[in-house]
């Protein structure tokens, strides 16, 4: 897919030339309780993202990064705290966002374009503008040719692709993405990064991505979040410095992104957890 492809303005794009908060989290804990034990997971956990904003959030295996979007979208009830999502409490699932988790799940039985349009059938959406923005993701995202491959046909990327225009299809104003390109392997993980990136800037989405990778973070945010071995907090928040079009190679040999990347990998190391 070359730079120069014309989009129309998605609603999600719309949404990015407003101003205002999307996601507004404040002092948040989640404790589990079992029988046997009481986890706190997370713990005083304060951040606001807004309209159109691509945040990721890194930290130690353990930390809470998956548990916090899950109270985001409303899976997973907090202990303590308060989140708002587009101005309005948090108090179950959420439908106005979209989901993408590290296994892309499709249905083996159905084809490229069907898995997609999965997403219509459980929303009830119009069948003919569900179908019109089928075909434009497909090819927004490099698919056009595989509409009816079955998931065993196609390359784990490819899969993940699919799985990301099923989270897209109903243009949801916020992406939400639980270490989706995990499974890869490192080139495929490459490939999908650049991908992600240039789908975020033609979508206007606003994408919170946890991740292990401190590059993936670096390389995909505006701002990376930096969380604490369990219970989490936020460490740190950092604002990339870095172009709006990024070049992979130019943007991974840059001293802005080797600086960062350092420091983060400093204070991952020195909590005594590598993420």
């Amino acid at each position: 897919m070359t730079e120069t492809m014309t989009t129309h303005p998605s609603a999600a794009a719309q949404h990015r030339n407003q101003n205002g908060t999307t996601i507004d989290i404040t002092d948040l804990t989640c404790t589990f309780i079992s029988k046997r034990r009481r986890t706190t997971a997370l713990t005083g956990v304060s951040l606001s993202v807004q309209a159109g904003e691509f945040v990721t959030i890194v930290g130690p295996s353990g930390c809470g990064k998956s548990t916090l979007l899950k109270i985001v979208a409303g899976l997973v009830p907090p202990s303590s705290g308060d989140v708002r999502l587009l101005g309005k409490p948090v108090t179950g699932p959420q439908r106005e966002i979209g989901f993408a988790f590290q296994r892309a799940a499709l249905l083996e039985w159905r084809g490229v374009r069907a898995n997609i349009l999965l997403q219509a059938e459980m929303r009830k959406m119009d069948k003919r503008k569900a179908a019109e923005r089928a075909d434009h993701l497909i090819e927004l995202t490099g698919l056009t040719g595989f509409e009816t491959a079955l998931p065993h046909e196609l390359s784990g990327g490819m899969q993940q692709r699919v799985a990301l225009c099923r989270a897209l299809l109903h243009e949801p104003p916020v992406l939400l993405m639980d270490e989706p390109f995990g499974a890869l392997d490192a080139l495929t993980r490459e490939h999908m990064n650049v991908e992600l990136h240039r789908i975020w800037r033609e979508t206007g989405t606003t994408v919170v991505l946890v991740t292990h990778s401190i590059a993936e973070a670096v390389y995909l945010g505006q701002r990376v979040v930096l969380m604490t071995p369990r219970p989490g907090r936020i460490e740190r928040v950092y604002d990339v410095d870095l172009p709006a079009v990024r070049d992979y190679g130019d943007t991974m040999s840059s001293s802005t992104f080797e600086e960062l990347a350092r420091e983060i990998r400093v204070l991952l190391g020195a909590s005594g957890h590598h993420g």
